[in-house]
């Protein structure tokens, strides 16, 4: 029999906390470098995630509009690391001067478990601003849960203004409000606008001249990844669509659905999306471990953590130095979180093996964005590309990063499919309460008979 990491006395043990890119990125890089320690049990790495899947965030709006199955965008994380141990659990607390976190399991009492190297990588959650109304009436686009329920809830909008008269009841259900102009909320809106459009082809009271998107950005552009000239040409884009962009605009109300915009603007809304920014996972703040003013864990070009012993950070929760910009530093997407977990796993072997650490120098690749079927826009290395090409070098890049060949073979299967049949419209809302029907029954069941008169 093999022998654990538990029947080694010393064997280091590595904890790595969230299951995202950088977690999942890191522990897949140590199972190749470390992969006769970990068969030995000379070293022992556990991955903490309350979820046992990672998602491939950049293809949630492809999930929201159908484009692509739930099931193909995450990854099964004891799949892909069959040698390390993953916890379905929330860290809650971390004591890295005595070495330890507190884990809290999906079941059952919290768990006290020692390490000794430490991966912070438990990324970001919305930031959600004071604003009444939004905490009841929002939701973000940041888990393929919250894509299903965004598309369940669109199409079930659509449904309600197509089995009405009430005008007011059609508008507010007609109306969708997005906020936020960077990557997320411009994709989202794209790509739900897309999707609804194509529902009214078979609806008889809704057309899309029926249906009201509207993209709320606090800056004077969109998609600021994509540069200036490119952020306007999206603009004009999604106005030609009929999407009303309103930029230098700040939501200030919504509660009940009454839109308050910081331009005057008031009107009832069915949908509320907010991706106006993100801020680091709470666990950070039950920590011991050094935060700058934003909140972010105070990382090194070595992906380490500032003034830290054997602690490393990467992604969304940290901030880590741009060598490429005086001053910056790096972004918080895909492009740097799968870049920072390569390196980063690779400065855990060397301090491991007693070497030197390497710094985290990235070269831009630039940015691509989809803005629906056929339409996106993207300037890879310097190229401005614009609609089609843009959409094909969006899906050709992504088909390419998304992890696992299992995965890309099902996502690939959803586009070629989508080539011969017309996506799927219909809302799946009830799955969201499938225990409506059955109590419903139960509370019928209840009630005594009532006696006919003859």
């Amino acid at each position: 029999m093999a022998r654990t990491a538990e029947d080694t006395p010393g064997a280091p043990h590595i904890l790595i906390v969230g299951g995202g890119y950088v977690g999942m990125y890191t522990a897949l890089r140590l199972q190749k470098k470390l992969k006769r320690e970990l068969r030995k049990g000379e070293v022992k790495v556990t991955v903490v995630d309350p979820n046992a899947y990672m998602t491939y965030q950049p293809f949630l709006p492809e999930v929201a509009a159908g484009n692509i199955s739930p099931r193909h965008v995450v990854v099964p994380l004891r799949r892909v690391l069959s040698r390390c141990t993953v916890r379905n659990a929330r860290v809650t607390e971390i004591n890295h001067d005595d070495g330890w976190a507190i884990l809290q399991p999906l079941a059952g009492p919290p768990e006290r478990v020692s390490y000794d190297y430490l991966v912070m990588a438990a990324g970001a959650v919305p930031r959600i601003l004071p604003i009444p109304g939004l905490a009841e009436e929002g939701f973000s686009l940041k888990n393929v849960g919250e894509a299903i329920h965004l598309r369940n809830h669109v199409l079930e909008q659509l449904e309600i203004a197509e089995s009405t008269d009430d005008a007011e009841i059609r508008r507010k259900a007609l109306t969708f409000v997005f906020v936020g102009g960077g990557f997320a909320g411009v994709e989202a809106i794209a790509e739900v606008e897309d999707m609804s459009r194509d529902a009214t082809r078979y609806m008889r009271k809704v057309t899309p001249q029926d249906l009201r998107f509207v993209l709320v950005e606090a800056a004077d552009r969109i998609l600021p990844e994509v540069g200036p000239e490119m952020g306007k040409w999206t603009a004009e884009q999604l106005r030609g669509r009929g999407i009303d962009v309103k930029m230098k605009t700040f939501l200030q109300s919504c509660v009940d659905g009454n839109i308050e915009l910081s331009d005057g603007s008031r009107f009832p809304a069915g949908t509320l999306v907010w991706n106006a920014g993100v801020k680091p996972a709470p666990v950070v703040k039950h920590t011991d471990l050094p935060l700058d003013e934003r909140g972010r864990i105070k990382g090194t070009e070595f992906l380490t953590i500032e003034g830290m012993v054997r602690a490393f950070t990467a992604g969304d929760n940290a901030a880590i130095p741009d060598l490429t910009e005086e001053g910056a530093f790096c972004p918080p997407n895909a492009q740097h979180a799968v870049r920072q977990a390569k390196v980063l796993a690779e400065n855990i072997v060397r301090a491991l093996r007693g070497k030197a650490l390497k710094p985290y120098v990235h070269n831009n690749l630039g940015a691509v964005a989809g803005l629906g079927l056929h339409k996106g826009v993207a300037n890879p290395l310097g190229l401005k590309l614009k609609g089609w090409p843009a959409w094909f070098f969006h899906r050709t890049y992504h088909g390419m990063m998304v992890p696992t060949f299992n995965r890309k073979a099902r996502v690939l299967a959803d586009w070629t499919l989508a080539l011969f049949f017309k996506r799927e419209t219909v809302s799946l809302a009830t799955v969201e309460a499938p225990r409506a029907d059955f109590e419903l029954a139960a509370l019928d069941d209840a009630k005594p008979r009532q006696k006919t008169v003859s």
